[in-house]
């Protein structure tokens, strides 16, 4: 699977950087938004800086070893089709798989009932209960895919 759109996607909205820090669930973050090394150790505010290429090929090994397989369990349809599989490996790298598993997002793509989708897709874009602007752009920008 090519997942090279899901990579850009999350390399534009998480943003790189190159020493640890704590993003806004106060977790341990590098690179570009990693919290677990490919050896499967988590990320600490003590490690040392990496670099892009460093980071490029955690996130890759992130996209293939976990979000790949999430979504391709919680919805097996999207395996036939990149783009909109790519959009919904990088709502699941920004949100969680755990997100997908017990959505209407998920109940929609399962049905196939991609104009409903987009409309779900799009009810992902709050924190704190009020819409913000990164991520109604991140939603626009995976909801694209599905066109």
């Amino acid at each position: 699977m090519d997942l090279s759109i899901a990579a850009e996607l999350c390399k534009r909205f998480e943003g790189f950087r190159s020493k640890p820090y704590l993003c806004p669930a106060n977790v341990a973050t590098i690179g570009y938004g990693s919290t677990y090394y490919s050896n499967g150790v988590k990320v600490t505010l003590n490690d040392v800086p990496t670099t892009q290429e460093e980071a490029h090929v955690l996130l890759m090994h992130e996209l293939e070893h976990t979000y790949l397989p999430g979504v391709i369990r919680y919805c097996p349809s999207l395996v036939n089709d990149n783009k909109k599989l790519n959009a919904i490996v990088d709502f699941c790298y920004n949100l969680g798989v755990g997100r997908l598993q017990t959505s209407t997002l998920r109940r929609k793509i399962n049905e196939q009932d991609w104009d409903a989708a987009k409309l779900e897709l799009m009810k992902w874009n709050k924190g704190g209960g009020k819409v913000l602007a990164g991520l109604d752009k991140r939603r626009k920008a995976e909801r694209l895919l599905f066109d």
